[in-house]
């Protein structure tokens, strides 16, 4: 007979502990249960506690997503065979884990995934969970549908990703991405193209809900759009084409909306952001870990 494959999901979250119980007591209904569902936090203050925490593994450290996560592979890595990452407002199929575990089994050569994503609150001014889970409800009471690659990716979407964790070895996300870690997720998965395939794939799907638990100031976040894809780019985990498409459209976007800017986002702080980042470039200090002074 052979031997059941091992399956953890890791939540890095900061702040948001009612988001986290909400997709919390979602993922305890899978129809395939996490052999480990690990949060990854930065204190107490982080955890929910209106529910009932037995089974959930906790790791705590400093703030910032590529650390967070990076603790949570640290913890999980050696025991598990899948390692799912999703966003603490991710909310999953009930069937997700169970085709997580069946489509890398099924695809010896593919070494991460992600998947389909129904509707995703990030781009607008967020889902709300009750409206998520209806969504993905209706979804899981449709027919399954075939299952199919929609091509293989050069950077996971981080909100949804799995890996097989044997090809992860000891690559970990890059801590100078600090914060939120914008394109973080783009340079994990592309460390390990050269290990097999990433894939899009409709085999598992969910919504993003894009929490937004208040208006961010967007200067660090600006600073980043340029930033980071620089940093990214000559690391070579970020293609050139892609890297110059992200900041030119971010730039015409921030500057675009400021005439009439979306009360979720603080354009005029990120196009200030966007200057200050080229003027760092223009006279070679740029880096990630500005954003530390901002």
């Amino acid at each position: 007979m052979a031997q059941k494959s091992r399956l953890a999901v890791a939540i890095a979250t900061l702040g948001r502990p009612d988001t986290v119980a909400e997709n919390v007591e979602r993922l305890r209904k899978q129809t395939r249960p996490a052999d480990r569902i690990l949060l990854s936090v930065t204190g107490p203050e982080d955890l929910p506690t209106n529910i009932d925490m037995t089974g959930i593994e906790t790791v705590f450290g400093s703030k910032g997503l590529c650390a967070q996560r990076n603790r949570a592979l640290d913890a999980l890595q050696g025991d598990v065979d899948y390692i799912v990452y999703f966003d603490d407002d991710y909310v999953a199929s009930k069937y997700a884990l169970e085709r997580i575990e069946e489509y890398f089994n099924g695809h010896p050569d593919i070494v991460g995934i992600m998947g389909e994503v129904l509707a995703d609150g990030i781009k607008g001014p967020g889902i709300d969970y009750s409206e998520a889970c209806r969504i993905v409800d209706e979804y899981d009471a449709g027919e399954r549908p075939s299952v199919r690659e929609f091509g293989e990716s050069d950077g996971l979407y981080g909100c949804n990703m799995a890996y097989r964790a044997s090809a992860i070895g000891e690559t970990r996300f890059d801590e100078n991405l600090l914060y939120y870690g914008w394109l973080e997720d783009n340079d994990f998965s592309n460390q390990l193209m050269s290990r097999g395939r990433l894939v899009h794939t409709n085999a598992f799907a969910g919504v993003h809900c894009g929490v937004k638990t208040s208006r961010s100031p967007g200067l660090r976040l600006g600073y980043s759009q340029i930033a980071n894809p620089v940093y990214l780019m000559k690391k070579g985990t970020l293609p050139k084409y892609k890297a110059w498409k992200m900041m030119s459209r971010n730039m015409l976007a921030n500057h675009a909306r400021t005439v009439a800017p979306e009360p979720w986002v603080d354009r005029w702080g990120r196009a200030k952001g966007n200057w200050l980042a080229i003027r760092h470039a223009l006279t070679g200090k740029i880096s990630p870990t500005y954003i530390q002074h901002l």
